[in-house]
């Protein structure tokens, strides 16, 4: 009798079988961002006065830093999945080093955010302002500390030279889930921003 062999034994194929999943995955996430930015427009037309309101804090300035710090982040991964690419252990692993100090950074400086408003007054019972802010803050932040911890053990992987240019499918999945945080990150800091009529449109 013929040995039955799985498709899923080849490395690429399993890959690709992988990302699919993680592109499902993300489309599901999508449309939670998606409904949360959906209903804080609501919230924001429906409201015919000034935000913020006359004696709430504006928003932190320390929300662009860490913007520019997921920004990086980013970058650093789109480095480390090179390097998986190309079989270079050493370079992966500097890379993954960086994108997860960079990770725990950003965490860092919106829980700063957080307390900044809380120090000057801005808590929920007082404005709905206050109810959209730490909502998509708070949801962005849920989904970071759900990709931070798989990004440890990729990176402890990577720290002990794990990975191969054949098989790196940690580094690829924690790239795409890393990717799509740094596009809705953008997306509800944009919102917010325009919330507080930052933007000028």
């Amino acid at each position: 009798m013929a040995n039955i062999v799985s498709p899923f034994e080849d490395p690429s194929t399993r890959l690709s079988a992988g990302r699919f999943g993680m592109l499902i995955f993300i489309a599901s996430l999508a449309m939670i961002f998606a409904a949360s930015i959906l209903g804080v427009m609501v919230v924001r037309f429906e409201d015919s006065g000034v935000w913020p309101p006359e004696g709430m804090p504006s928003l932190p300035g320390i929300l662009l830093w860490s913007t520019v710090v997921l920004i990086a982040s980013s970058g650093t991964q789109v480095l480390a999945s090179r390097a998986a690419g190309r079989g270079d252990g050493p370079a992966l692993r500097r890379w993954m080093i960086m994108t997860l100090g960079l990770a725990i950074v950003f965490l860092i400086m919106q829980g700063w955010a957080w307390i900044d408003l809380l120090d000057r007054g801005l808590d929920f019972s007082r404005h709905l302002y206050a109810w959209t802010f730490y909502f998509l803050t708070g949801l962005h932040a849920l989904h970071v500390i759900g990709g931070v911890i798989p990004m440890c053990f990729v990176t402890a992987r990577a720290v002990r030279l794990g990975y191969t240019r054949e098989n790196h499918r940690g580094v690829a999945y924690v790239a795409m889930y890393w990717h799509f945080l740094d596009v809705a990150w953008i997306t509800l800091y944009v919102t917010l921003l325009w919330g507080v009529g930052t933007l000028p449109w």
